[in-house]
């Protein structure tokens, strides 16, 4: 009896491994569809107890509170827009200017590490010949430009799901306790609520750390006189959403910008790194962790494999959803028997024995 249950369960997890790489295909093919779908979604989570709460408080009907909300959005991304639009062509009106500092720094290392020198060529082409980076960083460059076009290309479409997927929410709960619970009423609802609070919990707690990270090091940069502050301090705001590594790049990306507008002197460039750590260690590894506690309980091996697969899978935007993603994986494995071992293994620390 007890290896029948041993072989039942094997092809359980056989077909299932098997059923998540069909998954991540269909993703992957069909990511035009499916990433808007899942950002709406984690979207609708995270206003729907916003909406709620100016329904219930305030008498507001959920289409009202829904525009209010995107209104706001779109009032900011606006504003901001034009910002980043302005300090944009400000960055190509003085790229003379930075070449000739970027001209600087490589005769320098030029010199070091014994690198030849063509008079006749511009500095970049030197640059990406010496060091074979040219087609790295035209695929990237590529990667992003689509990544942004998709992203604008796709933001009405995603406005559209949000405010169905937020008006039909209440009416889901139902049907899907309805469809689903059996012997076991309440488990659907529970499942649900609690995907809602930790999804919410986390991305609102990750989206203010991101603007006080944001605004952080636009005031630090800009008292430092470092040119285009509003721009580092969106490049902080998005890239503190991915896990681990965003702070990371965005530090890295900052001060060498400094190292080439303050060359040759070293202290303003050593305060921007200063700036970049300070800010990074304090809201990152210390306020941060102290808000969102034991909330998620995601193993930080799991993170970095789970934003490496979503985002071979989505790009640049499927590594920002990818521990949304992981920890709707994790409460819903927790809810289901078969699915329980799964949860434990995504788990950051094993549960303990009753």
């Amino acid at each position: 009896m007890e290896d029948d249950s041993a072989f039942i369960r094997g092809i359980f997890f056989t077909l299932l491994f098997l059923a998540v790489l069909a998954v991540g295909a269909v993703l992957k093919v069909m990511a035009e569809v499916t990433l808007p779908i899942a950002i709406a979604v984690l979207l609708a989570l995270v206003f729907h107890p916003i909406v709620e709460t100016l329904h219930s408080k305030f008498k507001v009907p959920p289409i009202i509170g829904i525009s209010i909300i995107f209104l706001f959005v779109f009032v900011i991304m606006f504003f901001l827009g034009g910002l980043l639009y302005s300090s944009a062509k400000t960055i190509l009106s003085l790229y003379p200017k930075y070449e000739e500092r970027l001209l600087t720094i490589y005769l320098g290392i030029a010199d070091i590490f014994n690198f030849s020198y063509d008079e006749e060529l511009s500095l970049i082409s030197n640059i990406w010949g010496q060091l074979g980076i040219r087609s790295s960083i035209q695929k990237f460059a590529f990667s992003l430009s689509n990544t942004l076009l998709g992203f604008i290309k796709n933001l009405t479409v995603v406005a559209l799901f949000v405010i169905f997927l937020i008006t039909e929410m209440g009416l889901f709960k139902v049907k899907a306790m309805a469809a689903l619970d059996g012997k076991r009423p309440g488990r659907i609802s529970a499942i649900i609520k609690d995907i809602v609070s930790q999804v919410t919990r986390y991305i609102s707690i990750k989206f203010f750390i991101s603007l006080l990270t944001g605004m952080c090091v636009y005031v630090g940069t800009m008292l430092i006189s470092l040119d285009f502050p509003i721009i580092w301090g969106f490049i902080a705001f998005v890239l503190n959403f991915i896990p681990n590594f965003g702070s990371i790049i965005s530090g890295v990306v900052t001060t060498l910008f400094a190292l080439i507008q303050f060359w040759p002197r070293p202290m303003p460039v050593i305060l921007v790194a200063l700036l970049m750590l300070a800010t990074n260690m304090i809201l990152g590894n210390f306020i941060e962790p102290k808000i969102q506690g034991r909330n998620l309980g995601i193993s930080p091996f799991i993170i970095l494999v789970s934003l490496s697969v979503w985002g071979w899978l989505w790009g640049f935007l499927g590594m920002i959803v990818a521990l949304p993603m992981m920890v709707i994986l994790k409460i819903i494995c927790e809810n289901i028997s078969y699915l329980y071992p799964i949860s434990v293994m995504i788990g950051s620390k094993p549960p303990r024995k009753k």
